[in-house]
């Protein structure tokens, strides 16, 4: 078997809801898109969300690696040697994670076609759903509130609050919000590193009678002792997110203790490859694992969930980026019902542009 095409090209998607983080307003995202095809009719399919911020690449960085470097490496090659190739696309291009994950869902996407099985299935399938939660960015209070009530009226059982900016704000909004939703919805918190410790610890204080499940990435991901002395100063879970970058950053987290979580985005790390490997890093250590997203399409949230299901050490998702993008040309993708995703049970990542 034999690869004979590579081709990628871009979509920019207008937000429905437009939101805003601790560092930044979004009201649309770009995509870049991948099709590998075979010489047996067996077409891979993948996606990137590339994020200057957190990626260190560009729409523009994406497309240049895919259609130069990826192309040159992929052409002639048997897609089914996937670690082979994974390593290849790595050292032609190391520093750019969502162009080597893109690669990496259309490689995964051929194997899971030609063995005729859901790729989820063939990882190891631990589960067959995962409830995901859905997150409300920075808005004022009366807005948070009634967002956050219109989202569980709507099924959603977990929701992720974003902050950062103000933290006597936030503590105010993370209490209507638990006011709003009652007891039994799960509330999460995301500071995307808006914080210093004083910071963090005055949130922590300020919000227990909301009963926080976790929260993420409070402080700078550049200053790792200041994640680890909020997360061996507080009982309340810490998540390492940004601080999350490669399979090294996963063991020097594990290692030194920076947080009692960690959130693997395939965007960050590369791959569902990768992926796994990060999430056997995290189980030996004890860290619990969320798989988390950036804005992307249908079909990247796919290669997402089929890792989520497939690793016993995942026990959290947060697999919404796909929601709120107008025009999705892989919306059906993925399906969710009253908070939780399945896959779709096609073979491969289960979807076909």
């Amino acid at each position: 078997m034999r690869i004979t095409a590579v081709t990628a090209w871009s979509v920019r998607f207008a937000l429905r809801v437009p939101y805003a983080i601790s560092y930044e307003n979004i009201d649309h995202t770009v995509n870049v898109f991948l099709r590998v095809e075979t010489n047996r009719g067996i077409t891979g399919f993948g996606c990137a969300a590339p994020d200057l911020q957190v990626t260190g690449e560009t729409p523009e960085t994406v497309l240049a690696d895919i259609t130069g470097p990826a192309a040159e490496e992929l052409e002639g090659a048997d897609p089914l040697r996937t670690s082979r190739l994974r390593e290849r696309l790595r050292a032609r291009f190391p520093d750019h994670p969502s162009a080597l994950a893109a690669a990496d869902m259309a490689l995964w996407d051929i194997l899971g076609k030609v063995a005729g099985l859901p790729l989820y299935l063939l990882l190891g399938g631990h589960r067959d759903r995962i409830i995901t939660a859905i997150t409300i960015g920075v808005l004022p209070e009366n807005e948070t509130v009634e967002r956050a009530r219109d989202l569980v009226g709507q099924g959603f059982r977990a929701l992720k609050l974003k902050g950062g900016r103000d933290v006597d704000d936030d503590i105010l909004r993370v209490l209507r919000v638990r006011e709003a939703v009652g007891k039994r919805v799960e509330l999460r918190f995301d500071a995307n590193q808006g914080y210093d410790v004083e910071q963090t610890m005055r949130f922590l204080e300020g919000t227990k009678p909301a009963g926080l499940e976790l929260v993420e990435q409070p402080t700078s991901r550049h200053h790792p002792d200041l994640l680890r002395k909020v997360t061996r100063n507080t009982e309340m879970a810490i998540m390492a997110d940004e601080s999350l970058v490669s399979l090294r950053d996963a063991f020097r987290i594990a290692r030194r203790g920076l947080a009692d979580m960690v959130n693997v985005k395939l965007m960050k790390v590369g791959g569902i490859g990768d992926a796994m490997q990060v999430a056997g890093i995290a189980r030996a250590a004890r860290l619990e694992v969320m798989v988390g997203c950036m804005d992307e399409a249908a079909l990247a949230i796919a290669a997402g969930l089929h890792f989520a299901l497939a690793h016993p050490a995942v026990r959290y998702a947060d697999l919404d980026g796909h929601l709120d993008l107008e025009g999705d040309p892989t919306d059906g993708a993925v399906i969710l019902k009253n908070g939780t995703l399945f896959p779709t049970q096609k073979p491969g990542l289960g979807f076909d542009l």
